[in-house]
């Protein structure tokens, strides 16, 4: 049996990222995306207190069957205490594998085709769920295995995957202009 090649990119500011067979580093993002960013891994991390990891910009080794493993960077991220202990510190600095949650905040300068084939990616390395928050639109859609599924202003997020955790979406985009 062959091993996949590993794919490896230097460390950048921002970082970069393997996305349809091209490196590419991500965009710098706008005050907007930095506060969504920060508002996203604030309730995550409330919610994964005992669950689990979450940060910010966290680079994962991510490894579909039979593919390279190439790097992904979430905007924000959470790697669940059961895929590695909360004392394994060592293998949580550049986990490989996807993360359970991967979220990601659009910039206007994104290519939908990039950020389809970075969806397909974590899906094809068993992630349970991304999260795409776009600020344009005012929308946060859910991706899972099975389904796509958006949410709206006037509506409140939720997942079985993030069980407990309600986000109110117009709060969500009107803290996000603070």
């Amino acid at each position: 049996m062959q091993v996949p090649a590993e794919i490896v990119l230097p460390e950048t500011k921002p970082e970069t990222e393997w996305i349809r067979g091209r490196s590419l580093q991500k965009v710098s993002p706008t005050y907007r995306h930095a506060r969504l960013q920060t508002l996203m891994a604030s309730v995550l991390s409330r919610w994964a207190e005992c669950r689990g990891r979450v940060g910010t910009e966290w680079r994962f080794r991510v490894n579909p069957a039979g593919e390279a493993i190439r790097p992904l960077v979430p905007d924000v991220a959470f790697l669940s205490y059961e895929r590695i202990p909360m004392e394994d510190d060592r293998a949580a600095q550049l986990p490989l594998g996807a993360p359970d949650v991967a979220v990601e905040i659009l910039s206007p300068d994104d290519r939908a085709a990039d950020v389809q084939d970075k969806i397909d990616t974590y899906l094809r390395a068993q992630c349970s769920l991304i999260v795409i928050v776009d600020p344009e639109a005012q929308r946060v859609v859910a991706v899972d295995p099975r389904k796509r599924r958006t949410f709206s202003p006037g509506e409140r997020f939720m997942h079985a995957v993030l069980d407990g955790l309600v986000i109110d979406v117009s709060r969500l985009f009107d803290d996000a202009r603070r």
